[in-house]
This record gives C-alpha cells, structure tokens and sequence, in this order.
C-alpha cells in the first residue's frame, strides 16, 4: 500500500512537469496554484444579448443562454467563473486570468458546425503575405470502433493540393489566386461565389467581411460558401448536408496510435446518422479513389474550417465518428466543449471589457491561511497531549494528505481549469477535520483492543476491522453532503464544496495506503509493540484487563501464592 501511495505521488508530479521535465530550471512555474477572480485579476465582460430580427429576448432565451455561455467558460464545473444576468439583455462574465479577447471568443461564439463537401481549394496568395503551405495538418474521419465491431472502412488522410499544381508562385501584382487555377470542380461554383472565392484573401483577419458576410451568412446552410483554415488554404464549400443540431454528443480523447495527438469524438442523433451516411456515401461513390479534392469534406465551425478529412476509405454510416488533425489537448477540448453545448439562442454586442482587481485581495488569504495554521497547530498539540506517540502517525498522515491535495489542485488547475477562491480554501481547511475524525476512530479503536488485553500486533488488525467500516460510513455521508451541495450550489459555494468532497476521498486514499500499513509496520517495533509509556499505548494506563505478554512462569506463580495463603 505504501508502494501504491508513493507511486500515485510521483504519477502527479509527472503529470504536472509535463513537457518541462527535461528542464529542471523550469519546475518551479509548474508548481503554481490558479487562484480565482477573488484572489488575482480576472476579465468582466458585458454582454448584449439581441434576438434574430430584433427585439427583446424572452427570460427563457436568456436562461438558455446562461446556461450554455456558464458551461463554455466553466466546462470543467470548477473554474469559478461567473454568469449574471444584468436587467433584461445585459449578461456579465467574469473569469479570473484570462485575457479579455479570450473570454470574449469563448462565450460569443455560435458555435455552429457544418459539414459541407470541399468543391475548390488552392492556397491563399498575397502581395503581402508570403504563401504559406498549402497542406493544413492531417486530418481524418473515421467510423467509431463501436460503429462498426467488424473490420470496416474509413475515411482518412487529408487531401490538400500540391504547392507546384494549385496554384503558381504568388506575385507583387497577383493578390489572389483565381478559381481557374484551383484544385476541384469550378463548374460546380456558381458565379458569384467564384468571384468570391478570387477577392478572398485568407491572410486577413477580416477575410469574412470583406468577402460580404457581414450578418453571419457563412452560417447559411442552404448556400455555397468561401472560407478558409488556420493554414490559410482557401476554399469553396458545398451546401451544408449535416449541421451541428444533429450531433448528439462530442467528447475530447488521446488518438490510440499518438503520444501527444488528440481527437474529438462525434456521435450523432438519429437523423445526424442518417444524414451524414447518405453525405459520405454520395462524395465516396463519385470521388472516393480520384484522388480529388471533391472527396474531402470539411468539417466548419462558425464559417471557418476546422479540419478537411478526405472521404476515400468508405462511407461513414454507423452513426459515429473521429475528427483528427494534430489537436492538442485544449483545442480538442474548446472543440468538444463548443460542440457539445450548442448554439446560442442569440447573438450578443460587446458592451464593454475590463480586466479586474482581486475582489478580497491578498489580505483576507493572508488571514485564512495564519487561521488554518493556527487551526492546524492545535490540532497537533491536541494530538500529541492525548496520543503521545501516536500523534506521529497522525501528523504524517496529515502531511501526506496535504500534499495530495495541493498537487491535486495544481494538476486540476493545469488540465481542468481550476481556480482556487477563498470559498474552495475554505472547504480545505474545513476538511482537516474530517481527515482527522479518520485519525481519531482508527487509534480509539486501537485502544480498545489494547484495553481488551490484546497485543498490539493484532490490536491493529483487530481494530482497523471494527474502524474502517466506521471511517468508511463518515467519509461516504461526508461525500455526498459535498456533491449535493456543489451539484445544488451556484457561483463561490460550489468551490467550497469541490475541495470538501476532493479532500473527503483523499482522506480515505491516506487512511487506507498510509495510516493503517505504517501502524502495521511499528506494530513490530519495541517501542510501540511492548506499549512504552510514550507510544500512547501503554497497557497499564489505559487499564488494560489483562498484561500483554504473561510468561508460563509468572502465570504459574500466581495460583501457587494464592493457595499459601489460604493454608497460612
């Protein structure tokens, strides 16, 4: 058990080294808490909520809306950002350590998913801009292994065009490539796209206003499209056959064969399947082994495209399928997490962006952390007047317990976005006493056994029988009151009752992999095991009824005197 504890340890510290484990000198900047709005700065930002066609949005749209923008900026459930509703169309967002453009991407954005077929692509040219490559990272789409148990086709590899034969070398005079010159089927273009498609010019920031689409009309799904990637490829795509209502769920996942590489899982609703199976049937039938990029579908979000997986394995018609393209782990999770909750039920003017002070500041951590140390040295001292030698064990298990839980919320902080606000350093300090209730009932138990004239080597058994179904019962009820207050909770309290039910399962994880083994272990120990004066387990004084350890001799002296005395 203590083996399982100390490598559980180091998977943690492993964990938060990440990448920087090769550089020593960078360790320290990994091993920083992430404090929440009321204890560093943060964004607010004011948002103005406006229906499609105008007018004053309804409660339940605003509800909604909420809703969806508190999961965006929260998605983890234990970020402590803030969504309040302000007067009737007027939501603010706070969110501690972000910047305010990042805190606006997330919670504005549609979040609209389309999947169109790629009809022309070339790489974007500027007088400007040097061309960048025209191949954007590799992307595919395959069925879910649980779509198809057999082995079954799949779409893989992306089809992008060839620097030499998309396009000639870009020139002072040419700003764009023109459609002519694209990869795929300009007779598949209508007029005015194509002229669209020439005055893109993807090195822009701007490239979707000046193209025309002024009022979001990239998310039309009844029209063609120009758009571009992160590469700046530019392209010209189909109608949208299948769009984001459609998918019942998307989750974020390691790709099996790569050590760093992340995909994101789609599983659609049942006229997403059927949908998206008669799309990738139709472009593998008709383009599936040309070659060609008509075979590549592009998966677009909010105009832009994502990812462009050619369709050249099979027909995708199992209801099921993986985005991959080089995602790391946080642009997975953003794509998951977009797609997961939805479009907005409506769309929103920037009202203003500040970047904010602590709320409590400095002061008031201060003043909870001298009360936690104060909290903690009296419980030590308590310890070591009443368990003497015990109160060892016990203050190591404290300390092993706190240090889970500080690498815990560090690695929270890193991969989930958790922020540590006063509230959550409240239910840490409050969890102390659990974890010492765990201490209490094991060593109480111990004595009891000792009392009954047992030795300690099977007192400690004993009594870890009789203590841990107790131990176990206090940390369950402890557990759920936690989750029923964090799932009924709003804004700081869930954070207090995050860190009481995290520490309420590291309180268990202690007790079972340190407390008990180490007891085992000084069990064999003179000191302990003959019940020194000093161990807290001394017979005498805790009025044991019998001696622990009572010779032949001894035992064979005592009748002997007694019945002398008797003759005398």
């Amino acid at each position: 058990m203590l083996a399982l504890l100390a490598g559980i340890i180091v998977v943690m510290i492993l964990a938060i080294l990440g990448g920087d484990l090769a550089s020593p000198g960078n360790w320290h900047s990994n091993f920083r808490v992430h404090l929440g709005l009321d204890l560093t700065s943060g964004t607010t930002v004011a948002l103005q909520a406006v229906k499609p066609g105008g007018g004053t949005p309804t409660s339940a749209e605003m509800q909604q809306a909420i809703q969806i923008i508190n999961n965006r900026v929260n998605g983890a459930g234990v970020t402590e950002a803030q969504v309040v509703q302000q007067g009737s169309d007027i939501i603010n967002v706070s969110v501690p350590g972000q910047s305010a453009q990042a805190v606006v991407a997330k919670v504005s954005r549609t979040a609209e998913l389309q999947f169109r077929q790629v009809l022309l692509i070339a790489p974007n040219t500027s007088a400007t801009t040097p061309s960048p490559s025209p191949s954007s990272p590799s992307a595919s789409a395959s069925p879910s292994s649980k779509a198809s148990p057999s082995p079954s086709p799949s779409a893989s590899g992306a089809a992008s065009p060839s620097p030499t034969s998309a396009t000639p070398s870009p020139t002072a005079t040419s700003a764009t490539s023109t459609w002519q010159q694209a990869q795929g089927d300009p007779a598949l273009v209508s007029a005015p796209v194509k002229a669209q498609f020439d005055k893109l010019n993807c090195a822009s920031p701007n490239w979707q206003q000046e193209v025309g689409y002024t009022n979001g009309q990239y998310n039309n799904p009844h029209i063609q499209i120009v758009s571009c990637d992160s590469a700046h490829n530019k392209f010209v795509l189909d109608k949208a056959h299948v769009i984001g209502d459609m998918i019942a769920s998307a989750s974020a996942t390691p790709e099996p064969n790569s050590a760093s590489a992340w995909q994101v899982l789609l599983n659609f609703k049942g006229d997403g399947t059927k949908a998206f199976g008669d799309l990738t049937t139709t472009m593998y039938d008709k383009y599936g082994t040309s070659g060609s990029p008509l075979d590549d579908l592009a998966v677009v979000l909010d105009g832009s495209v994502v990812s462009f997986p050619a369709i050249n394995q099979g027909p995708i018609t199992g209801g099921q399928a993986q985005i991959t393209g080089n995602f790391s782990q946080n642009t997975a999770t953003t794509l998951a997490n977009q797609l997961s909750y939805g479009a907005l039920p409506l769309s929103f003017h920037q009202q203003s962006v500040q970047s904010v002070s602590p709320q409590l500041g400095r002061d008031q951590l201060t003043a909870g952390l001298i009360a936690a140390g104060l909290g903690l040295i009296l419980v030590v001292l308590y310890l070591l007047l009443y368990y003497r030698g015990l109160a060892i064990v016990a203050v190591a298990s404290l300390v092993i317990a706190g240090l889970l839980a500080y690498l815990s919320v560090i690695l929270l902080g890193k991969y989930q976005g958790f922020a540590l606000s006063l509230a959550g350093i409240a239910g840490l300090i409050v969890a102390i006493g659990i974890t010492a209730d765990s201490f209490v009932v094991f060593f109480e138990r111990l004595r009891d056994e000792v009392r009954d004239g047992r030795s300690l080597r099977a007192a400690v058994e004993h009594g870890w029988i009789r203590a841990r179904r107790t131990i176990l019962v206090s940390d369950t009820v402890s557990f759920l009151a936690a989750a029923l207050l964090y799932y009924f909770a709003i804004g700081s309290v869930r954070g207090f009752a995050f860190t009481l039910g995290l520490i309420t399962v590291i309180d268990v994880l202690v007790v079972f992999t340190f407390t008990k083994p180490v007891m085992t272990l000084l069990a064999r120990t003179k000191f302990f095991g003959q019940g020194h004066p000093m161990s807290g387990l001394d017979p005498k004084r805790l009025g044991a009824r019998a001696p622990w350890r009572a010779s032949p001799r001894t035992a064979a002296r005592v009748p002997a005197r007694t019945t002398q005395a008797k003759e005398a």
